[in-house]
């Protein structure tokens, strides 16, 4: 329960400080997060550490330690005990961040070769701005992103449900707030592998003729 309740914070720190504050501080989420994410992370792992003195107090307050007092345990070992406890509490807080966030720049990394092969190919940077309308909107508003995939029509779910914003958004979900990671992150990699095998190339190719 504890390790439920701690999994939003990660993400909350990330999209406040990137999201809303990124673009004014440095110009940029992306930017914000090349400069600010190891201050998030220490940041949150500090604020995690009041949980250890709230904890504590809890215990005291209902005689959990008088229980204590009756056992053969040093006077130190439910102090160190609750850092002890909290400290595996810590790294799974940041391995939730550094996981969801890792899995998403690799996305994003393999994903950016269809967009650079779309630019390589058009003669208007309209023209790859289109590229959003005709590609990247019907791939994430068609997902799992807004709505659960049980809702939609019975004809759209099959391949929803095997789409790569589906397999990325339903295995970052599953790190920040529960639920299923291993199959939807393979998924999505899978997804992410094959595109930049299959654009990457394509890209340099029409590259070296433009230049």
């Amino acid at each position: 329960m504890e390790l439920g309740d701690l999994s939003p914070q990660p993400l909350m720190f990330v999209v406040l400080f990137a999201y809303v504050f990124g673009g004014a501080i440095a110009g940029s989420p992306k930017a914000f997060l090349q400069f600010g994410l190891a201050g998030i992370i220490c940041q949150n792992a500090l604020f995690l550490t009041m949980n250890t003195g709230v904890a504590l107090n809890n215990d005291i307050t209902k005689g959990v330690f008088d229980r204590f007092r009756s056992l053969p345990i040093a006077r130190s070992a439910p102090l160190a005990g609750r850092i002890a406890a909290d400290v595996v509490r810590q790294v799974w807080s940041m391995a939730i961040l550094l996981g969801a966030v890792l899995l998403l720049l690799v996305f994003a990394c393999a994903f950016s070769w269809l967009p650079v092969l779309v630019a390589m190919l058009v003669d208007e940077p309209e023209k790859v701005m289109m590229l959003g309308f005709v590609v990247v909107f019907p791939l994430t508003f068609a997902s799992s992103a807004f709505v659960p995939v049980a809702t939609m029509p019975g004809w759209m779910q099959a391949w929803v449900a095997v789409k790569p914003a589906t397999l990325l958004v339903d295995a970052v979900r599953g790190l920040l707030v529960g639920g299923a990671v291993a199959a939807p992150a393979l998924g999505a990699l899978a997804w992410a592998a094959a595109i930049a095998a299959v654009c990457a190339p394509l890209a340099l190719g029409a590259f070296r003729r433009r230049s």
